[in-house]
């Protein structure tokens, strides 16, 4: 799968309780991009992702991964291309120690044993977890599980990185340390999140999802300075673009 180009063409998806997620979703993001996928709960953005690698199956429209079509036949493949973080931890830790997580992946690519104890070491180091390598998961703090769960992900060594509220139940440290991780992977980004902070940090591109439907594509920055355009999709500008509240005369008290 030369240049690992997402193409997603007229998606469409509707749950078995008759709610239609995604109603003609079409995106194409190329080697390389960090592109933010923004939007309201209920816009999407989790459904979407979860096509990217064979979670969820396509009502209509097609998914392909560097040219190829995203089918039975090609699920395994794109698994090892497409490595995705989901938005609950605990969604992929499930084994009694931290290496034996994030060795799950290597180990049944195949691989040697000392190929996959040396992947290991190295993912856990990039996420500063080495140290909770033996570790039971459940003892860890929301941000640890965050860690490892990208830990098992990088370990796969994908050339796409599908990222699910990455940025959730961190306290500001370990969102920090977040940032700087992910500003270091150089392949494709795909970054569902609330935190339009992040987005400007991470993402030179942002899609706005609404309604099942690309409400918006283009610059963040442009994106997440359109006040009318994040008003019709809920969502408010990221903090840093607001201004200061007491220099615009929003924090000002009058005295008696």
């Amino acid at each position: 799968m030369s240049h690992h180009i997402v193409e997603i063409q007229d998606l469409r998806y509707t749950y078995p309780d008759g709610t239609k997620a995604l109603r003609g979703v079409s995106l194409r993001i190329v080697h390389g991009e960090s592109v933010a996928l923004v939007g309201a709960n209920g816009a999407g953005k989790s459904t979407l992702l979860k096509h990217l690698n064979g979670c969820l199956v396509p009502e209509a429209g097609t998914v392909r991964i560097g040219g190829f079509p995203l089918t039975a036949k090609t699920l395994s493949q794109v698994r090892k291309t497409v490595g995705m973080v989901f938005q609950d931890p605990d969604d992929q830790l499930f084994m009694p120690l931290v290496r034996e997580d994030v060795a799950f992946g290597p180990l049944n690519l195949g691989l040697p044993p000392e190929e996959v104890e040396e992947r290991v070491r190295q993912a856990l180091e990039t996420v500063d977890a080495g140290h909770l390598a033996d570790r039971p998961p459940y003892r860890l703090s929301a941000g640890e599980k965050r860690s490892v769960a990208i830990a098992s992900v990088l370990a796969m060594e994908p050339s796409i990185l599908v990222m699910d509220e990455p940025s959730s139940h961190l306290d500001p440290r370990a969102r920090r340390q977040l940032i700087r991780l992910l500003g270091s992977f150089r392949h494709t980004k795909i970054i569902a999140t609330h935190d339009l902070d992040l987005a400007l940090d991470l993402c030179p591109r942002t899609a706005v999802l609404r309604e099942g439907r690309i409400a918006a594509d283009g610059p963040t920055l442009e994106i997440l300075q359109d006040e009318e355009l994040l008003e019709s999709c809920r969502l408010e500008k990221p903090l840093r673009l607001q201004g200061c509240p007491v220099c615009n005369g929003k924090g000002r008290t009058v005295s008696a």
